[in-house]
């Protein structure tokens, strides 16, 4: 082929490179993962109701799970650093397939917290492994990018528990259980392909290149910097996790929503993450992952304070959609940034860490908003949360400095 050649199809031939077979594999792993598990918060007023559940108790199956990533958290990055990321993603894979099954069985709360449990963990073991795998099989010119293709596996998958249920339950009368019985054969499908996907060591990537750009890697895992971003990323998914068990709650008793209401607009914020986080992630490598990090997550705040503040079914739908919206064009540039702090060789505890503090508030944000909706309310939750979600954002904009 001829230079001019070359350079005409220089972006078609970076764009194959990009869309390896293994990063390909990795999406559709990301997407099985959280198909099953995204369920859970869409189901609570049914589970509500059939379990007679108390605001406590709500806030503990939502809690439990999150309290068992802080202990699974910190090994899932060891072993993916130690074992390679085959195994730990196949791992939680199989972890999917049993939760979704023991999920179309639960006769009772405990059987349905450990099903969610189990649907949790596997996100907790496959996310370090999947994201140093992927950065480690991409250039890092092009990492932003392809965490963003990767991410859009992750969107698309947590659309598909809430499509799932707004399907299968409001157009062929499933019942919740038939609706995670259903999942159990996708995942085990997802599980047979991961039997093709090569070691990182195998696939081809440019040595040279690679090595001259992780020269701006991080020497220390835990820098100021990564400290810092931690802190902002805790208290940002504290505020998230606020709302996590009673969203849906108030939707059905304030505003009058039904299940298949929720699921389609729960599936649709997602769902737009095909597109959108692929995007993210290109404007991220254009723009400064920090920057477009910070202009992005305002962004969503913003649009969920108006989503709280504003009356009616379309305007809470339009920027709930909309908070989404930017909070998925951030996702590619959170976790480059994750890598960019991270040494090259400690890339999986890196991202096991990043996920740690999300983990240890999300265990007792729950617990706290059942008590502020036992005392004052339901909606005074959303209220802290946007407080909260702001001061996140400070930590992450005045804390961390990234050339």
């Amino acid at each position: 082929m001829t230079s001019d050649s070359n350079a005409r199809d220089g972006g078609n031939g970076r764009a194959v490179r990009l869309l390896s077979f293994g990063l390909l594999v990795s999406v559709l792993m990301h997407a099985l993962v959280h198909a099953a598990g995204n369920m859970r918060s869409i189901l609570f007023p049914v589970l509500e109701e059939e379990f007679s559940l108390t605001y406590q108790q709500i806030g503990l199956i939502a809690a439990i799970p999150l309290l068992c990533q802080v202990l699974i958290s910190i090994p899932a990055g060891l072993f993916s650093d130690r074992f390679g990321a085959r195994r730990l993603i196949a791992l939680s894979i199989l972890m999917a397939a049993v939760g979704a099954f023991l999920g179309g069985i639960s006769l009772n709360p405990w059987m349905y917290i450990a099903a969610t449990t189990l649907t949790t963990l596997n996100s907790t073991i496959y996310h370090p492994a999947a994201q140093s795998y992927t950065t480690k099989i991409t250039k890092p010119e092009d990492r932003a990018r392809a965490l963003g293709i990767w991410n859009g596996g992750g969107t698309f998958g947590m659309s598909l528990g809430p499509l799932s249920i707004s399907v299968l339950m409001g157009v062929f009368a499933f019942q919740w259980r038939q609706v995670y019985q259903f999942w159990v054969l996708p995942i085990l499908f997802g599980l047979a392909v991961l039997f093709f996907m090569k070691d990182p060591t195998e696939v081809m990537v440019g040595e040279a290149s690679l090595e001259k750009g992780e020269a701006d890697s991080a020497s220390s895992l835990l820098s100021s910097n990564m400290i810092m971003f931690l802190a902002s990323s805790g208290v940002r998914t504290f505020g998230g996790s606020l709302t996590s068990g009673f969203l849906s709650i108030w939707l059905a008793k304030a505003q009058g929503w039904s299940l298949a209401d929720m699921g389609l607009m729960f599936g649709a914020s997602s769902m737009m993450g095909i597109v959108v986080s692929p995007l993210g992630g290109e404007m991220a490598s254009r723009f400064g992952e920090k920057r477009w990090a910070v202009v992005t997550l305002f962004a969503s705040y913003t649009c969920f304070v108006l989503a709280i503040t504003l009356k009616g079914f379309w305007p809470f739908m339009i920027f709930y959609l909309a908070q989404r919206f930017f909070g998925i064009l951030e996702m590619p540039a959170g976790a480059a940034i994750t890598a960019r702090l991270s040494p090259p060789r400690q890339r999986g505890m890196g991202f096991a860490l990043s996920a740690l503090p999300g983990s240890l508030v999300g265990a007792a944000a729950p617990i706290v908003a059942a008590f502020i909706a036992d005392s004052y309310g339901i909606y005074p939750i959303f209220i802290a949360a946007a407080v909260i979600y702001y001061v996140g954002l400070g930590v992450l904009q005045f804390g961390v400095k990234i050339d």
